[in-house]
């Protein structure tokens, strides 16, 4: 099987790796520098924790507030590494601290880039950058941030699921494809960063042959691999099964897996609806890079746990932290 290396597994044996999306707000303010737990999971020891995040800011104003019992459930969540989605327009601020709080600790930040234009086809997370020009800067700011830094990015969430369904109008395919491709290129020239070209999830893309020739012309090769089930609910088992098809198809690239809300897989009924703020769901496998298949590189929180689908269900805005939600994947979780 071919790669491009710094891949993730062998990042780590060196020691240097340490629905629809939501774009959640991420301030400075919430990746400034602090001691982090370690637990059993390897992800710890890997990836960075943001001690100032908003699991973690809850955990804190329910001690203050006498609430025990939910403040160390809600650790679950506090105490994993989870991916930084910076927003607006310049997402330098929050990029640079996290990486140097993430050095300061031998550790790898989790990033998702996501603002390509006409996102989320106008939905919850609609938005992204005006013009293909206003993203090829951002993107560049985005990767000159990174600098030397350990960082891992999930790129765009849902842009080639959604031109492959048709989501995205047609006159925009090509110049998706194209910036996707850019976006790729430009990351990949930042020595420590590796890059997972998002591919959707089993339950969307039914057929992953459908996705072979979208990621190709989107700058698959050149990526270290596909991300998976961001922001979803499928189970480890279907996800790693679809995974490893769609490798084979793409000359053995690797893949990471998104398992922060998967727990106890997706909702029944009704297709349409079931990704956004479903009840009853739970965490799913803790980040590591222990998998078991040798094409499927980490479980991954991609998603942070705990910030809102959308206006769905009772929730607030897409992206916007909703602490109930949390406590519910929190006592949900099997483990641990």
């Amino acid at each position: 099987m071919t790669r491009l290396i710094p891949t993730l597994a062998v990042l780590a044996a060196l020691g240097l790796a340490a629905g629809c999306a939501s774009a959640p707000e991420v301030g400075e303010a919430a990746v400034v520098t602090g001691a982090t737990k370690e637990a059993s999971t390897d992800g710890n020891r890997l990836f960075w924790v943001d001690p100032a995040g908003p699991a973690a800011r809850q955990v804190r104003l329910w001690q203050r507030q006498g609430r025990e019992k939910e403040a160390r459930l809600l650790r679950r969540i506090a105490e994993q590494p989870a991916a930084l989605w910076p927003a607006g327009d310049d997402p330098v601020p929050v990029i640079r601290a996290a990486t140097g709080a993430a050095a300061r600790e031998g550790r790898t930040t989790l990033f998702v880039a996501y603002n390509i234009p006409h996102r989320d086809c106008g939905q919850h997370s609609a938005g992204g950058a005006g013009d293909a020009n206003a993203y090829r800067s951002w993107i560049g700011r985005f990767a000159e941030a990174l600098g030397d830094s350990r960082a891992l990015v999930v790129l765009e969430p849902d842009a080639v699921a959604h031109v492959v369904d048709g989501c995205t109008p047609g006159e925009y395919h090509a110049e998706r494809e194209r910036l996707l491709g850019e976006a790729v290129a430009r990351l990949k020239r930042q020595p420590r960063t590796t890059v997972y070209l998002d591919a959707g999830n089993p339950d969307w893309i039914e057929e992953p042959s459908k996705l072979v020739e979208p990621l190709k012309r989107a700058g698959i090769a050149r990526a270290d691999g596909f991300a998976l089930n961001v922001s979803n609910f499928q189970t480890d088992a279907a996800t790693r099964k679809y995974g490893v098809e769609l490798s084979r198809a793409l000359d053995g690239k690797h893949f990471v897996v998104d398992t922060s809300r998967n727990g106890n897989g997706p909702l029944g009924g009704d297709r349409s609806d079931a990704w956004c703020n479903p009840p009853g769901r739970a965490l799913g496998t803790r980040p590591t890079t222990r998998t078991g298949e040798p094409a499927l590189d980490a479980y991954l929180w991609i998603k942070r746990p705990g910030e809102s689908d959308g206006e769905c269900r009772g929730g607030p805005a897409a992206g916007r932290w909703w602490p109930e939600y949390a406590l519910g994947l929190a006592r949900n979780s099997r483990t641990g």
